[in-house]
């Protein structure tokens, strides 16, 4: 999600309200969880991520994922209860890598790794592993997101049939995306848009 000092970004439907999340299904299915106050650090909304991880449900058990963005994790969380087999999670907020690694440790998960780094810089290194669902959730109006594509594609993150979600400000149809991803899934929520696209 946005962070501190970014540009406001609309937040409908919030999660349960600030300070907490709410995990939706799976193995810590209605399980809350707290998120650090702050400017922009809000969880994805409930029936956003629903949304999402109806689209991924055949995709995300067994899954490697990456969530470039974290923010306040909502998004790993919900896919590594649902049965990802690992996820790696980039932010550059000290508080939300904080809590997000308190946060599995209360939940006994030892299957995430969890990096304060800045995104664009770590794409740039070599790729350490490919995955298989990619969350980009930058924040808005600072061109982060056509980026971290490019980033993803050229340096070989993304296994051949990979699965990337996006929030952005602009209609998905509009972003400068890779040529050989395809729109898969889009909806649109207050003034963010979302969507699901596949790698081919």
């Amino acid at each position: 999600m946005a962070r501190p000092n970014t540009p406001a970004r609309p937040a409908p439907g919030a999660s349960k309200g600030p300070g907490q999340l709410r995990i939706i299904a799976g193995e810590w299915r209605s399980r809350r969880l707290a998120v650090p106050e702050g400017e922009g650090l809000r969880p994805t909304p409930d029936r956003v991520r629903e949304t999402l991880f109806n689209w991924l449900a055949p995709h995300i058990e067994g899954a490697l994922v990456l969530d470039a963005f974290t923010g306040s994790g909502a998004l790993v969380l919900e896919a590594l209860s649902r049965g990802a087999e690992n996820a790696v999670a980039l932010d550059s907020n000290p508080a939300a890598i904080a809590n997000l690694k308190n946060n599995l440790e209360l939940l006994r998960c030892p299957r995430g790794q969890i990096l304060q780094t800045d995104a664009l810089r770590y794409l740039q290194g070599p790729a350490k592993q490919q995955f298989d669902v990619v969350f980009l959730d930058p924040p808005f109006h600072q061109d982060l997101l056509a980026n971290t594509c490019n980033l993803l594609e050229q340096g070989q993150w993304l296994r051949e049939q990979a699965w990337i979600y996006t929030e952005s400000e602009a209609v998905p149809s509009s972003l400068p995306m890779p040529g050989n991803w395809r729109l898969h899934r889009e909806k649109k929520t207050g003034q963010v848009h979302y969507a699901l696209w596949q790698r081919s």
